[in-house]
């Protein structure tokens, strides 16, 4: 099992700081990242939260997944391998007659 976990439905307005304090209940916190949206730098409402072993990883998915944090039901599971995808330059290969 990976230590990686994916968070979601996170509050707007949770904090790293905030995530960090509530997964140390399951065990060692190594890293927590939020991921924001690029252009405004809003919370998307998800991020990622690394645990010091595959076992606290496991801890932190029984105790929170489906739980109340800051008003919201938490999704807590393994993350997944980013995806690979396709670089997009600015929508240049749009087809059709210019």
């Amino acid at each position: 099992m990976d230590n990686k976990l994916y968070i979601g439905n996170l509050p707007y307005a949770a904090t790293e700081e905030q995530i960090r304090s509530h997964f140390s209940q399951a065990g060692t916190v190594t890293s927590v990242a939020l991921i924001t949206d690029r252009a405004t730098g809003r919370a998307k409402g998800f991020g990622f939260v690394e645990m010091a072993t595959a076992d606290e990883a496991q801890k932190a998915i029984s105790l929170f997944n489906g739980q109340d944090f800051m008003g919201r039901s938490l999704t807590v599971n393994v993350a997944k391998p980013k995806e690979e995808r396709p670089r997009s330059f600015g929508n240049r290969n749009r087809g059709g007659g210019y």
